[in-house]
């Protein structure tokens, strides 16, 4: 997908899970529109070389833009930072707030996206793993936006965006995942009400809702090719989602281009949710 470079012209946009699926895909979009990005991951090993190759190649898209001489690259900073961190923890919030600050001043976006999702039905769901997908998915939610959201009311000028990654299943029941969705239904319920409570500051908060997305989390799940077929024969443009496909609708409601959007939750599902039968 090409990103209009313009877009988010040197503007700080913090995505939280950003080292690989639907995060990375945001992360890769927002540097494309000319935005400096602050990559948060879990800080394991592993999400650790997921950001650092990321982090390359966000500088690989500055240093194109630079080549092409597009003014929009400016080089007097870095293209992208990481920090890592369980963003279940408040002080991971906390953490990203300051590392933005501290290497660009500021923040204008924040892409909270971090989220899993284990599936089991309903009477075998571990109480743990109720309280991990929850923590995960709804309280890190909350720390990183309020947060983020007290930064951008104190700084000059104030005001940003700020979205959030809920899910179709916000909107639909999930029968192995009974956990999961009330996570993203309150995900989606928080950026409504922040909505009301931050434009005050000029902040405006929103949603997107993706539908079937082939990513690290449902990778296992859509091995089974009889459920890969069924969920594709579903979607009215006929595919399953890419990471990409977030960032176009991420990246507009980021941008000023959507200054009169807020509140609002936009589907991105190949028009899965109108086909449900």
């Amino acid at each position: 997908m090409s990103i209009p470079a313009g877009l988010l012209r040197n503007r700080v946009v913090a995505i939280t899970g950003a080292s690989q699926g639907i995060g990375r895909g945001i992360a890769l979009g927002c540097a494309q529109a000319g935005a400096r990005v602050v990559v948060h991951h879990l800080g394991t090993e592993g999400a650790t070389q997921d950001a650092e190759t990321l982090l390359s190649e966000i500088g690989e898209i500055r240093g194109k833009m630079a080549a092409q001489g597009n003014s929009l690259a400016d080089r007097s900073t870095a293209a992208a930072i990481e920090v890592g961190g369980d963003i279940s923890d408040p002080a991971t919030a906390d953490k990203i707030v300051r590392a933005a600050v501290s290497e660009y001043g500021r923040i204008d976006g924040l892409v909270s996206n971090a989220g899993i999702c284990p599936f089991y039905s309903f009477l075998d769901i571990p109480h743990d793993a109720w309280q991990k997908t929850r923590s995960v998915n709804l309280d890190g939610a909350f720390y990183v936006v309020q947060a983020v959201a007290r930064q951008m009311s104190q700084q000059e000028p104030k005001g940003g965006s700020i979205v959030a990654v809920s899910s179709i299943s916000a909107l639909v029941g999930g029968g192995q995942q009974a956990h999961y969705t009330p996570t993203k239904a309150g995900v989606k319920s928080l950026m409504e009400s922040c909505a009301i409570s931050l434009s005050q500051y000029g902040i405006r908060c929103n949603s997107v809702l993706p539908g079937t997305i082939e990513t690290p989390i449902n990778e296992e799940d859509l091995a089974n090719v009889e459920k890969r077929i069924y969920m594709e024969k579903r979607i009215p443009l006929g595919r399953l989602g890419r990471p990409e496909d977030l960032a176009g609708p991420t990246v507009f409601l980021l941008s000023d281009m959507a200054q009169y959007v807020t509140g609002a939750s936009l589907l991105v599902d190949g028009g899965a949710f109108v086909n449900l039968q």
